[in-house]
């Protein structure tokens, strides 16, 4: 494009976020993926605005949450595979209750609480003991 050239921006130009703008969330085992632009999720009460169960509940992936999301329990406990410098530190509470959890590792969270702050690529796992899919209310299978 010259210095004489004008280039118009259409409105779907500008309805289309950047790719350094979206965050992308894949959870395994299902390996489901959801990809939506930065801090335009709708928070709909369960665990913290942005956190892992958020994203979940906002797109009917099944992470069991006993509590409500209110981090009074372990049901949501993830392993953040990719993605963890992008995410909340733990704060004293969600410690508090890991140290009840089964299977803790490294990279263990409570997804009511690891919230999302920035733009990226993340990958989360379920531990196997972890999912239950056959809940009141619930989806009975995975698709995967």
């Amino acid at each position: 494009m010259s210095l004489t050239e004008v280039h118009y921006l259409s409105s779907e130009d500008l309805a289309t976020p950047a790719a350094e703008d979206m965050v992308r969330v894949t959870f395994l085992p299902e390996g489901k993926t959801v990809e939506f632009p930065f801090g335009s999720l709708e928070y709909d009460g369960h665990g913290l605005p942005m956190s892992f169960l958020d994203v979940a509940e906002n797109y009917d992936i099944f992470l069991d949450h006993a509590c409500g999301g209110a981090c009074a329990c372990t049901t949501c406990h993830i392993w953040v595979k990719q993605g963890a410098g992008g995410v909340s530190e733990a704060e004293d509470l969600e410690l508090d209750r890991m140290e009840t959890a089964a299977d803790i590792q490294l990279n263990s969270r409570l997804g009511c609480q690891a919230v999302i702050e920035k733009p990226g690529t993340y990958v989360v796992e379920i531990p196997k003991w972890n999912r239950n899919y056959v809940q009141e209310g619930k989806p009975s299978t995975p698709s995967a």
